[in-house]
């Protein structure tokens, strides 16, 4: 991953005021702890908890680990720059970031698909769904998310380090991602373009038609339950999916199919989908959720009495 002329980068970050700074360090720092401690007592929970031994919580389970991973990649560094004067980045350092965001973006859409499909398949076909949903089916579906992201990061990757920087060197975000990077490439690059934009109709289109297509169906089904228990019961389960599903595409979608301008409507979008949402999905999960509160007064319960 070699670049020629540049050999690191600057990430300009979200202020150069040095109170807006403290002030953001603060906020950034409480919400990082906020997301790991989230999505690791998630994490806890679904793994101690033989009732939350279901695929709807396995691939819950994979979705808390990926935010807690993503949310560590980006707000470290984040928080180095609003405290540090020095602001460059390797070369090779820029290119693990973008390889990494890539990859949990990429993984997160899938696992999001996965986590509809579990849902249609349990309200549409629940005599089915033991067999449909099987334990070797939601492991296929979590290794193929796994290898999808791995694969496109590698791919896009390889193929923005191979271009020629020579200069402005100057990222307009907080860290280092495509689009940004991208725009400052020196020569053409029309196969990187390519790649980007094959991952997006492919990838991209694709999970979001799989995650509408089984949301219209399940709400399709939801309106011909006659039992107004029944319907609540579905609409409150997949309501928090697709929630966190429009915070996440609504956000991710818009910065990447847009060019890079370094405008502060970027960096919201950049931050809404890298910082906020690995924190609102372990809330919105838990809080709309009674099994997972009941499993956690369990799990807190057997803590205190081994305490004693």
């Amino acid at each position: 991953m070699e670049v020629r002329n540049v050999t690191e980068f600057v990430l300009l970050g979200l202020s150069s005021n040095p109170g807006a700074r403290v002030l953001l360090f603060v906020l950034f720092l409480l919400i990082y702890i906020l997301t790991l401690v989230g999505n690791l007592l998630m994490l806890a929970v679904i793994s101690s908890d033989s009732y939350l031994r279901t695929p709807m919580y396995f691939f819950l389970r994979h979705l808390s680990f990926m935010d807690a991973f993503y949310s560590s990649v980006i707000v470290p560094r984040l928080l180095r720059s609003l405290i540090s004067e020095w602001k460059t980045i390797s070369s090779l350092g820029c290119f693990i970031q973008i390889a990494l965001v890539i990859f949990s973006g990429a993984t997160e859409a899938c696992l999001l698909s996965a986590m509809a499909y579990d849902r249609f398949q349990a309200v549409c076909h629940p005599l089915l769904y033991g067999v449909t949903m099987s334990g070797k089916v939601c492991s296929g579906m979590v290794a193929l998310s796994w290898a999808m992201g791995m694969s496109v990061s590698l791919t896009n990757t390889l193929l923005l380090a191979q271009e020629h920087f020579c200069g402005p060197n100057l990222i307009h975000s907080f860290a280092c991602e495509l689009p940004p990077v991208l725009s400052l490439v020196c020569s053409d690059p029309r196969a990187t373009v390519a790649s980007i934009l094959t991952t997006l109709v492919v990838l991209g289109l694709g999970t979001l038609v799989l995650l509408l297509g089984s949301y219209s169906r399940i709400i399709t089904a939801a309106l011909r339950i006659n039992s107004a228990t029944g319907r609540t019961k579905i609409f409150s389960t997949c309501s928090s999916h697709f929630l966190v599903v429009t915070i996440f595409y609504g956000s991710g979608v818009f910065r990447y199919m847009t060019p890079a301008s370094g405008s502060a409507l970027e960096q919201v979008l950049s931050l809404q989908y890298s910082v906020v949402t690995p924190l609102l999905n372990p809330l919105i999960y838990s809080l709309k959720n009674k099994e997972v509160k009941v499993a956690l007064r369990r799990m807190l319960t057997r803590k205190s009495r081994r305490t004693l």
